[in-house]
């Protein structure tokens, strides 16, 4: 079939969804996660297919590599999804109008989802588990670097589905070719949501060119500020975890923005980074602090360039600033309004922090790595949203749901 002839076909398998209970739902889901464990051998056959074609230096290639812990961890995130409550049939309010009648507001599927991502399979078993958990069929547009391993992924979903008899089409997966997303983008009528998943210059493509709704999960450009009363030994953590734990993902630290006053405390704060060769563009107050403490084949001179990169390496600039003030302007001019972080013991700076900054997710003393749907106790996430419209931050069940109003009545017409 060609593309239009699946999307078609995925529209047809809405019905197949709303006939099943959350009981045939969750064990669906929990047999799929058996089952990613139980050929985790052929997943990574496949994925190694896909690692050859990529060189190791690619950003890319950490999102692409798949292990067995990592697997595990997917099918994990499968399981919690079918632990928790359906996001279906949710009053959201109800009231008794003077005529008798009712009107209940409720929590619907949206119906058609598609997600166009890039290098990550493991957005393939999140998707399809979160739209199966919340009956939207899901229209799988995956990049050609993970194609191998996607098509596995699917295919092992898909004998769980048959084996159910389910129709499959409710996981479609669409070709690997620009041409399916020219498609995808402009199928009016068939498609009810589109979420990009992956670079800015992927998401502004989508965001430019779909004629179907489009949720955009943005760019992570992130910053954790240092201030003038921040814990050294929380900061060093933080700063080390956020920027090293996976260089390659949205929540990893692209900036720290440092408070002049503890300049002096910069070696200490970046001495973990070195042991995993960070290079840091320093602005020259940064520069000056660290020079003879950093090793310096990493240590560079930072141009406007670095500040408001997402580098997805392992690299990061410096900020310094003589304020708080200075701090939040910084940030508000090159964040993505992903996830911002401000280490300090100072109350009054973290409230400050948190009512000004324009963020998705604002922490306080906690590493940005978090900002993650399964971390958040969402099982996983379909995408982290930094726009305003209907979802924001990490994206689960309850914003793969629209609603409508049941009106219900005995008789009663307009006068």
């Amino acid at each position: 079939m060609n593309t239009n002839e699946l999307i078609i076909k995925a529209g047809e398998a809405t019905a197949a969804l709303s006939a099943l209970s959350d009981t045939e739902i969750n064990a669906l889901l929990t047999d799929t996660a058996a089952a990613l464990r139980t050929h985790y051998a052929d997943i990574l056959m496949a994925n190694r297919l896909d690692l050859e074609r990529m060189e190791p230096s690619n950003p890319k290639y950490d999102r692409l590599l798949l292990t067995e812990e990592r697997i595990g961890a997917i099918a994990a995130d499968m399981e919690h999804v079918a632990t928790l409550p359906s996001p279906l049939g949710i009053t959201y309010s109800s009231t008794e109008r003077p005529n008798g009648m009712t009107i209940r507001k409720v929590s619907v599927p949206f119906g058609v989802i598609g997600i166009i991502y890039e290098a990550r399979p493991n957005v393939t078993a999140d998707v399809f588990a979160l739209c199966f958990k919340s009956c939207n069929v899901c229209l799988l547009k995956g990049g050609s670097d993970a194609e191998c391993t996607n098509r596995k992924i699917v295919e092992i979903i898909h004998s769980v589905l048959k084996a159910k008899g389910i129709d499959t089409a409710v996981c479609t997966l669409l070709p690997a070719d620009r041409e399916a997303t020219a498609c995808l983008l402009g199928a009016v009528g068939k498609v009810d949501l589109i979420i990009p998943r992956g670079s800015s210059a992927l998401i502004n493509y989508v965001r430019d060119n779909a004629r179907v709704p489009v949720i955009e999960t943005g760019a992570g450009i992130c910053h954790t500020y240092f201030d003038a009363l921040g814990d050294l030994t929380k900061g060093t953590a933080i700063v080390e975890n956020a920027k090293t734990r996976r260089v390659s993902v949205c929540n990893a630290l692209d900036c720290l923005v440092m408070h002049r006053s503890r300049l002096a405390d910069l070696p200490a704060l970046c001495a973990p980074l070195a042991e995993k060769n960070v290079i840091i563009y320093a602005d020259q107050e940064a520069y000056t602090a660290l020079y003879g403490h950093y090793p310096a084949h990493l240590l560079q001179e930072a141009t406007e360039e670095h500040f408001g990169t997402e580098f997805l390496d392992y690299k990061m600039s410096i900020r310094t600033v003589d304020s708080i003030d200075q701090a939040l302007r910084h940030i508000a001019q090159y964040s993505s309004r992903h996830s911002e972080c401000i280490v300090s013991e100072d109350e009054a700076a973290i409230r400050r922090f948190q009512r000004t900054v324009d963020a998705a997710c604002v922490y306080a003393n906690v590493s940005t790595a978090f900002t993650d749907g399964a971390q958040f106790g969402f099982g996983a996430e379909i995408g982290i949203s930094t726009q305003k419209l209907h979802a924001r931050g990490p994206m689960a069940l309850p914003e793969l749901t629209t609603y409508k109003y049941i009106i219900e009545g005995d008789g009663q017409v307009r006068k």
